[in-house]
């Protein structure tokens, strides 16, 4: 059997999607059941309730588990929660346990500059020095975080970022949902980190051309200021440990424009890579203001 945890969020709801698309049985390891009624009525899929950081909630979710897949959300307890949960699935005997971890794509980006990044870190040498055979899944940044700019780009046709030059190469959460289940299901692959990018090197106003083409209307970068950025996401109620990292992270970006592309995971994987403009006519509807999504969460 093999475990998913972070299953209520945007990325481990995809993964366990894959698993019940393919006809593969999976646990899936959610806080609150009350959050995750539609994978609760996925086909093959055993939903668990516990808690990550606290061992005495995780005998059910780990009983009978061989391989296990650690996502947690990217909140300022990341580095407490999945060190405990390292301890939990050795104590259990999960014989391999597989980090969602993270590494952007942009050359030269300092890792000791970014919270999460930094956080990514400190959890993977934890899981090396576990005694547990160990991979790492590290996506750069999601083309999903693009749907967070929704409301600007349907109300006034513009995408407003401080990125002013910079390139980022996003990939669609769907790929890595398609990695992880190969990687998961096949087995192997121990002590590994597996970097992922999308297939394209983008500057924001491509990606902005990009959904306007998808939607049928001009759309527009807008450079921003960092500070206009900060104040932006502290209206729409973003914590303060979370605006100072990402501005840290914009930061860092803007010191390292260029970024690279890597598609070697997705050809082991046999993963056809999902280009920025196949992913925008897939959420036009999205982006033109039509519809909402649950995809705009980036854990």
């Amino acid at each position: 059997m093999i475990l998913v945890t972070g299953a209520a969020g945007l990325n481990g709801s995809a993964i366990v999607r894959e698993f019940s698309r393919n006809g593969v049985a999976v646990r899936a390891l959610v806080r609150d059941r009350s959050k995750a009624s539609a994978l609760a009525e996925s086909p093959g899929v055993e939903l668990v309730e516990g808690d990550m950081a606290r061992a005495e909630t995780l005998d059910r979710a780990l009983e009978g588990i061989d391989r296990a897949l650690m996502i947690s959300s990217p909140d300022s307890q990341m580095l407490e929660t999945q060190c405990r949960f390292v301890d939990a699935c050795k104590a259990a005997g999960v014989a391999h346990l597989v980090k969602f971890s993270g590494k952007e794509s942009n050359i030269g980006f300092d890792a000791k500059k970014f919270l999460f990044a930094r956080m990514h870190e400190e959890i993977e040498r934890y899981l090396e020095g576990s005694g547990l055979a160990w991979t790492h899944l590290r996506p750069c940044q999601f083309m999903q975080v693009y749907l967070r700019e929704t409301p600007s780009i349907a109300g006034k046709g513009l995408m407003q970022l401080p990125l002013d030059g910079v390139r980022l190469s996003p990939v669609d959460v769907e790929d890595i949902a398609k990695i992880a289940f190969a990687l998961l299901t096949k087995g192997g692959h121990h002590r590994r980190a597996f970097e992922i990018t999308g297939p394209q090197a983008l500057s924001m106003g491509e990606i902005a051309a990009a959904i306007g083409e998808a939607i049928g209307k001009p759309v527009r970068y807008q450079e921003t200021s960092i500070e206009d950025h900060r104040r932006g996401m502290a209206a729409a109620g973003l914590p303060p440990f979370l605006v100072d990292a990402l501005v840290d992270e914009a930061l860092e970006r803007l010191r390292h424009p260029q970024s690279r592309v890597e598609l070697g995971t997705h050809e082991l994987f046999d993963v056809k890579p999902t280009t920025f403009v196949e992913f925008a006519r897939r959420h036009a509807a999205v982006f033109a203001g039509s519809t909402g999504s649950d995809e705009r969460r980036q854990d």
